[in-house]
């Protein structure tokens, strides 16, 4: 019988919102230099501004993926990680250097579901014996 993750999906739906948030993050600005409907959609004012569904999106993820999850430096991980990308993406209009983190922030969140899925899906399977 096949044992599950029971966060798994968490893990790797925040690993799709964290490298879907930096490909919006590299080409939006590039796309949006000839269009204003872009400029305005690319603008970190009010709702329109895809970084608030990136946030809610890797918090959700980060939630469901740790909610039951024994390892602390996991945890400890991956909401600092989701607390460093939401405040860098929310005060990056105010310096280059939270665009910075933000990415920052969201590679950390990608690591730390890699080693999330590492630790519960890949590492109960390898079986070592010490003799």
């Amino acid at each position: 019988m096949k044992a599950t993750h029971s966060h798994g999906k968490a893990d790797y739906f925040g690993i799709l919102g964290s490298v879907l948030c930096i490909i919006h993050c590299l080409i939006m600005p590039a796309l949006a230099f000839g269009s204003g409907f872009l400029q305005k959609f690319h603008t970190h004012e009010g709702l329109l501004s895809l970084d608030y569904l990136f946030i809610i999106v890797n918090g959700i993820a980060v939630y469901y993926a740790t909610r039951d999850h024994k390892s602390l430096p996991v945890r400890i991980l991956l909401w600092g990680a989701l607390a460093l990308f939401s405040v860098s993406l929310i005060l990056e209009s105010y310096s280059p250097v939270f665009t910075w983190l933000s990415y920052a922030g969201s590679a950390l969140l990608i690591i730390g579901h890699l080693i999330n899925i590492y630790i519960c899906q890949i590492a109960p399977r390898l079986k070592f014996r010490v003799s």
